[in-house]
């Protein structure tokens, strides 16, 4: 079923195919090692074994369109095709009857509840970025009907969750039955990468961004204080995430806490993007604010410490003060050969970068979602990357559009404008360099933020990520013990 000659399978991928093939599992590969080959080998043997349709899920449009013509590429056969949220419904009834069919999963989960398709359809799903499956994801419910028909189900991730229960969670929601791991340091992995080295780059606030800063904090310290008092949290010195967390106990227990809470979110996040990002950043945010509704806005948006905040930030504008971070960057990239990628976790910082990159005579482009009035489409998408691709501009600015999955080529360089507290995301945005050649990764760090604690935040959750596997396989198999037990008593 792959055409002759047409594709390279290493023993790695070959072993992981095979391992999904007798089983449901949870195939972890980082970024860049190729799981789509492993997803061509699998979909091949079904089909020559004429065990049924095959689908392909994957989280956006781009991502399942690079997949329909991966395996349009190297299937030999014609009738595979392409389901997303683009696609009217008279010509989803005929992509349906394709023996393979790549699709967004809101669509497909639309369809299995209207009746279009039915989960008897499919002999083999194979979820893309598995990692999702958690909480009301559309991968969750189409899992659950999938269920009682049993086809064989593999997920593919780069890396799992640092977090156990995360990782028991979406093992139980796709009915997984063994996690298959190989890393950088697999000794059948080894042969096919190159080193990567991580350069952590450091910059300091200047003075003007500082007092904005020194405002911020003021702000949100009179919220994490009033909410130490009510019990809520028990550090002022809370995190966003900690704060985010207890929205639960605010809502069922201590609602008289609600305004304190919401608000102090509000200003972590400012504070997170003055931090990280820089003044625009900063600015955007309180515009969006500003134009909003909602508990505690009116009264944040009047307070001292916050009005001054906003105040000396579009005095920095004015004075064309961004964040040295931007300045860092030009230095780093400058003269560099080839392709670099750089990532940003905020939009608004996308178009900064871009327009100051472009200012400053360098070859740009810029790649990001589809939601709002600037945002690209998923064919507009799928020029960019192909742009960058061939060469049209060597630096590509991203959001987290770029991180997951998407074919954008071996990279010289991959530059992180901000950390990221996340093993999975870290992961991702590392694999895009060092495959066929030595790779380089630039961290850029602000000194005494957020971006500090992330570096250490990331280093542990990867650690912890590689050590999750065992003990996840370890809990599957005691529970296949137990219900062994139980049928056979």
């Amino acid at each position: 079923m792959i055409k002759a000659g047409s594709v390279e399978k290493r023993d790695y991928q070959v072993a992981l195919a095979k391992t999904a093939l007798d089983t449901n599992a949870l195939i972890v590969l980082p970024t860049g090692l190729g799981k789509t080959t492993i997803a061509l080998l699998v979909i091949a043997e079904v089909l020559t074994k004429k065990k049924g349709r095959c689908l392909f899920l994957a989280p956006t449009r781009v991502l399942v369109n690079q997949h329909y013509m991966y395996l349009k590429k190297f299937l030999d056969i014609i009738d595979i095709s392409m389901v997303t949220g683009e696609s009217a419904e008279g010509e989803r009834e005929d992509a349906w009857d394709n023996s393979v069919i790549c699709a967004t999963p809101q669509i497909t989960l639309n369809d299995f509840e209207r009746d279009i398709i039915k989960p008897q359809d499919f002999s083999l799903v194979i979820f893309d970025e598995a990692h999702r499956a958690i909480g009301d994801y559309a991968y969750v419910g189409i899992a659950r009907l999938l269920k009682e028909h049993s086809p064989r189900i593999i997920g593919m991730t780069a890396t799992m969750p640092s977090d156990k229960e995360k990782a028991r969670e979406i093992v139980n929601n796709l009915g997984i039955q063994t996690v298959s791991m190989k890393d950088e340091t697999s000794d059948d992995v080894r042969p096919y990468i190159q080193e990567t080295k991580i350069e952590w780059v450091y910059v300091e606030l200047p003075e003007v961004l500082k007092r904005i800063r020194t405002r911020i904090v003021a702000a949100l310290e009179a919220r994490t204080r009033e909410l130490v008092q009510k019990g809520v949290i028990r550090s002022m010195k809370a995190s966003r995430t900690e704060l985010i967390k207890a929205m639960d106990y605010v809502f069922k227990v201590n609602p008289r806490a609600a305004k304190a809470l919401y608000t102090a979110i509000r200003i972590s996040h400012a504070l997170n993007s003055l931090d990280t990002q820089g003044v625009t950043s900063f600015l955007k945010f309180c515009e969006r604010l500003g134009a909003k509704r909602g508990i505690g806005i009116k009264e944040l948006l009047e307070d001292t410490n916050f009005k001054t905040a906003y105040e000396l930030a579009k005095s920095a504008e004015t004075s064309s003060i961004e964040h040295p971070k931007v300045e860092k960057l030009k230095e780093i990239i400058a003269g560099i050969e080839g392709r670099i990628l750089v990532f940003t976790s905020f939009r608004d910082s996308v178009e900064v970068l871009y327009n100051e990159l472009k200012d400053a005579g360098f070859n740009v482009g810029y790649l990001i979602g589809k939601a709002g009035e600037r945002g690209l489409k998923q064919r507009e998408q799928v020029e960019m990357v192909d742009k960058f691709r061939e060469g049209e501009y060597n630096i590509l600015v991203a959001t987290q559009v770029g991180e997951e999955g998407l074919d954008i080529s071996e990279c010289n360089m991959v530059v992180f404008y901000d950390n990221v507290p996340s093993a999975i995301r870290f992961v991702q945005r590392k694999g895009r360099t060092g495959r066929r050649a030595p790779g380089r990764v630039v961290v850029l760090v602000t000194k005494d933020t957020i971006d500090e604690a992330y570096y250490w935040i990331s280093k542990r959750k990867m650690k912890e990520s590689k050590r999750i596997v065992g003990r996840i396989n370890s809990m599957i198999e005691k529970e296949r013990a137990t219900l062994d037990k139980f049928m056979k008593s």
